[in-house]
């Protein structure tokens, strides 16, 4: 048994963005997100809750044009996709709508789609769940 506390899951993201309502178009036209909640400070919009109607996580944008800029090219979080149709499927969708990828490819824990960015230039990955655990479940040594 273990002494560790009791947590279950994420309960959200937040990622910085330079500009709201570009980030927001970007994550609805092309993933479906939609927006649930906004967050106003002293009359001015600075964030936006957004969740997916099929699954996807929850996560929010945030005002943060310094903070974006920073991060440029950082991957957040990786969002799970139900095996290999759905990831073929989401990268054809994602092609079909003019989103460059490096296309869907095999990998020692999963397939992942990959080489997407937002339009703060974030890295956004997509990989098959659940996880696959090498054979002996050792751990995954990964040499740069």
């Amino acid at each position: 048994m273990s002494n560790a506390p009791l947590l279950e899951g994420i309960h959200h993201v937040k990622l910085p963005v330079s500009d709201l309502e570009k980030s927001l178009a970007w994550y609805r036209d092309h993933l479906g997100y939609q927006e649930v909640m906004h967050f106003v400070e002293e009359g001015v919009l600075m964030g936006i809750a957004l969740a997916h109607p099929n699954g996807g996580p929850g996560f929010a944008i945030r005002l943060n044009p310094e903070v974006a800029a920073g991060a440029r090219g950082f991957d957040f979080f990786a969002i799970g996709v139900p095996g290999e149709a759905a990831i073929n499927a989401l990268a054809a969708h994602l092609a079909a709508q003019g989103v460059a990828h490096n296309g869907v490819m095999r990998t020692p824990v999963g397939w992942l789609l990959s080489g997407i960015t937002d339009p703060d230039g974030y890295d956004i990955r997509f990989y098959t769940v659940p996880l696959e655990i090498p054979e002996g479940g050792g751990l995954l040594v990964r040499e740069s």
